[in-house]
């Protein structure tokens, strides 16, 4: 039946509009805006909407009807009709004028009509083209009334069809006869009370028995039920004006014609130009290819010739973008292939190196003699996308590569940190509009492990070439908004020159400890088994430890704890860490299961995640620092995360132990105290605060002193760890339930600690009262070097999701401005050491601390720098002050 839909070529769509902008709205959960704030989830879920039914049913003849903006003839019948809705959310108002855009990019008919709904409109149509199949798009039960031989629904959103077989089935009566039962039950919606005490099941039941509302009217004196006769007897007037508030108007003045609504061509453009504005790539991705660019001035360079014209225009022009095509996405493994260089687009050259298909190419000995000088020169600019990877693989390969100028993949995260993917491919689509060649796709025809160098050159070149085409193209759209944005400085000065500083990071690596690592791993494989046997001989029998469904039998039917979450598809009770770390304090089995959990995660996380990752050469770990991950400007590390290792746990140290110095050296850590606070005193502007850090007091002892009244001999262990859980909860916005929960006390009493803390220091209350007022009104916050975060949700309608956004407003320029300031402390550090000639190397970042590898005969020398350089990278209102650390390995790193 619905193929027979999708080919009736006469077939009309009409499309309830006005419900699906309110269903979008709220249906969907997330607060989807574009990166400036505006919000968009409604235009979103609209043309999701839309786009569903043209690409399932690609309708001939379709129509989208539309709410008319002011009253309607019901409001002169009823005055309260519709009068419980507010009024529309402004953040939905100024989606509408998009949507309609959108509706006419699409290609299809829209109408309205001053004074009358969507509703009167489909209601018309139907009437005026009896003769014609008519399939009504919504999700509207009201329209049900339309139901005939030639009207079905369809709910896209739910995929949900209604014809006039199926609604008899479901209700027993006619369609028309659905007036009768609103009008009993009422509707919610539009403020229309019904018949007090006559919900819809009784209203159906009614109906049916008597025929319809009038019949039912004129024989009340039947019904046996007193309080049901009474209620309709008081109500009889009103329930006929509810039927005629409920009834569809089929009359309204509309001139209406099949070819009026013959759907028109897509205006992609359009289309390409809205979805580009809101940000919509996934839309992006959907539309028929564009061709933005074109690869007409590709050219292979396979002989020796063309390749020292290549190098002559190169250091001719002075600047030039570069990608590198490899065999691994691990650049400490990877095997160059191909190296492609576009210096005027749409020109772009590939020089093919080490493709395995018996095709001419050029030896890599030949590309490093001629090229490799103008790489490794400093004057001559080079651009790239995610250039770091470029930068150690053409290193690996003898081809140093100096002069980095940009890289628009760091330009795309500074113009939008919370963004989630930052790929060429992504932003090509975004800016350009155009959709590249994928991996995938070059890669097709090869069946087990997908390698580059067996795709054949010309494909290779097209590829590669478009890579650097694009990020020629996107670059100069990507400096001027940096520019508009005020973000060049910090991407000129801050994270263009970290990319090498990193690089070195990366390809010196981090020695690994492999007999101790053999010895942890066995070790812990051992008191898993332990564990578990324990568990089984505690439960009296085996099962599987991993999996929930099994566990939740155990531990809420065997053992009968108490069930205290569902999950997340509401199928059954979570076990999930935080479940289990609350039963454990009730119960022995469930501490055993997290005990289970946390080793199982240890050891497959690092144990076994560092043993994958040590690179058989090298004896090192290489992980890979990211500078386009988190929103406040933070470093990451992946391959393996070093950020995530535990400090204060037994098996945390174990594992840190396994980071060692090569022998002759030392590790050495500089590691910045209590940072964030201190980028809250200069915030604040707080005098406590900044007399505190001014006089090197003990910030988590005073607080504690001034939040419980005591003198500060008097403050416990206990005083100051619910002090430094104030500080730090203060930081991060952290309401009362919120600490109360991290404290384990009652929310009245953490109440009274946050107010003792914004009386001893008002300035902290005032910076957060000013940064979410400033957050606000500008959609964004920044941090000490321009660093720019948009918190659109601080503008939200949802309490739950404003007050979110405005503790990230509060914390991201404290975070963030402690992002910059390491950054700014690794590129002093690296210059010092550049400067002094010395062999020390930074070798790790973990979120306030740099780690070191020095000789021993450097060590006296490079504590001071590393203190030094560190505490004077930055002018604050309070000092920076460094902790040196240093010892044999990362565990036994010692205050020196």
């Amino acid at each position: 039946m619905e193929q027979k839909r999708k080919n009736d070529s006469r077939l009309l769509y009409l499309v309830d509009g006005s419900s699906y902008i309110y269903r979008a709205y709220f249906a969907i959960r997330q607060h989807l805006t574009t990166h400036t704030g505006f919000p968009t989830k409604a235009i979103y879920g609209v043309t999701n909407m839309l786009l569903k039914v043209l690409k399932e049913k690609d309708p001939k003849f379709i129509g989208i009807l539309w709410d008319a903006k002011g009253p309607t003839f019901r409001h002169e019948i009823y005055k309260k009709y519709k009068a419980n809705r507010p009024p529309m959310p402004d953040d939905l108002s100024v989606q509408i004028p998009y949507i309609r855009e959108v509706v006419e990019a699409l290609g299809l008919p829209q109408k309205e009509k001053e004074g009358y709904e969507a509703d009167d409109l489909i209601a018309t149509i139907v009437k005026r083209m009896s003769d014609t199949k008519i399939l009504i798009v919504t999700g509207d039960k009201d329209l049900s009334q339309l139901l005939s031989s030639n009207v079905s629904i369809w709910d896209p959103m739910k995929d949900e069809f209604l014809d006039l077989a199926k609604f008899r089935d479901n209700f027993g009566i006619e369609p028309k006869r659905l007036l009768d039962v609103m009008a009993l039950a009422g509707d919610s919606a539009d403020n229309i009370p019904g018949v007090p005490g006559i919900g819809p099941k009784t209203a159906l039941k009614l109906i049916k028995e008597y025929g319809s509302l009038e019949n039912l009217l004129e024989r009340i004196d039947q019904i046996p039920q007193t309080k049901l006769r009474q209620r309709l007897l008081e109500n009889r007037d009103k329930v006929l004006l509810w039927k005629r508030l409920i009834r569809l108007d089929d009359h309204v003045d509309l001139d209406v014609h099949l070819d009026d609504f013959r759907r028109k061509p897509m205006n992609v453009r359009r289309l390409r130009e809205l979805f580009k504005e809101l940000e919509f790539t996934t839309f992006l991705k959907e539309l028929s290819p564009e061709k933005v660019i074109n690869f007409d001035e590709y050219s292979l360079v396979t002989d020796e010739g063309p390749l020292k014209d290549l190098a002559g225009q190169m250091r001719k022009r002075g600047e030039f973008v570069l990608d590198t095509e490899t065999t691994s996405e691990f650049p400490m493994y990877a095997k160059l292939v191909g190296i492609s260089i576009c210096i005027d687009p749409p020109k772009a050259a590939y020089i093919p190196v080490a493709h395995e298909t018996n095709e001419k190419q050029l030896p890599l000995d030949v590309v490093r003699k001629i090229l490799g000088p103008v790489l490794a020169d400093e004057s001559i600019k080079k651009i790239g996308q995610n250039i770091k990877y470029d930068l150690l693989v053409l290193s690996n390969h003898g081809m140093e590569l100096n002069g980095i100028s940009g890289d628009t993949m760091i330009a795309s995260y500074l113009l939008n940190p919370s963004k989630h993917q930052h790929n060429l491919a992504e932003i090509a689509s975004e800016v350009l509009g155009h959709n590249m060649i994928s991996f995938k796709e070059v890669t097709a025809n090869q069946k087990k492990e997908k390698n580059f160098a067996y795709v054949p050159i010309g494909l290779a070149k097209d590829y590669s070439c478009e890579d650097v085409h694009v990020t020629a193209l996107v670059k100069e759209i990507l400096w001027k908004r940096l520019k508009n944005a005020h973000l060049w400085r910090l991407f000129k000065e801050i994270e263009v020159p970290l990319i090498k500083v990193l690089a070195k990071m990366e390809q010196k690596g981090v020695l690994i400890d492999q007999v101790g690592l053999k010895t942890l791993e066995d070790e812990f494989t051992q008191r898993l088994e332990d564990i578990k046997n324990k568990i089984f001989q505690y439960v009296g029998h085996e099962f599987n430890l991993n999996s929930p469904k099994q566990l939740a039998h155990i531990l809420f039917e065997k053992f009968n704890l108490p069930q205290l979450k569902k999950t997340k598809k509401k199928t059954g009770y979570s076990t999930d860490i935080e479940v289990l770390s609350s039963l454990s304090k009730i119960h022995d089995l469930p501490e055993m299961i997290v005990e289970y959990r946390n080793l199982q995660k240890l050891k497959s996380t690092y144990v076994e995640g560092l043993k994958k990752m040590l690179h058989p050469k090298t004896g090192r770990v290489h992980t890979s620092f990211n500078q386009t991950v988190t929103s406040t400007g933070r470093l990451s590390s992946s391959d393996p995360n070093l950020q995530n290792i535990p400090v204060r746990t037994e098996e945390g140290r174990r594992i840190r132990a396994l980071f060692i110095a090569d022998p002759g050296s030392y590790l050495i850590s500089g590691d910045y105290s209590q940072i964030d606070l201190r980028v809250l005193a200069h915030y604040s502007k707080d005098e406590a605060l900044i007399k505190a850090f001014n006089e090197g007091l003990d910030i988590h002892g005073k607080t504690a002193a001034e939040v419980f009244g005591v003198p500060a001999e008097m403050v416990t262990p206990e005083m100051r760890r619910i002090a430094k859980t104030v500080n730090f909860g203060i930081i991060y916005g952290m309401s009362p339930y919120g600490l109360a929960k991290e404290l384990g006390i009652e929310r009245k009493k953490a109440s009274e600690y946050i107010e003792r803390y914004f009386d001893r220091y008002p300035g902290v209350k005032q910076y957060m009262e000013h940064i979410v007022k400033e957050a606000r009104e500008k959609g964004y916050v920044t941090t000490l070097l321009g660093r720019r975060r948009y918190i659109p949700d601080i503008r939200s309608r949802s309490r739950r999701i404003r007050e979110f956004a405005e503790r990230t407003a509060i914390n991201t320029p404290i975070q963030g401005s402690a992002a910059d300031i390491i950054k700014l402390a690794m590129l002093a550090v690296d210059k010092e050491l550049k400067k002094s000639r010395l062999q020390s190397s930074i070798i790790l970042q973990v979120h306030d601390e740099l780690v070191l590898e020095v000789p021993k005969s450097e060590l006296a020398h490079v504590k001071e720098l590393l203190k030094h350089t560190m505490e004077n990278v930055a002018v604050l209102n309070v000092p920076l002050t460094v902790t040196i650390k240093c010892g044999l390995n990362w565990a036994q790193i010692e205050e020196v």
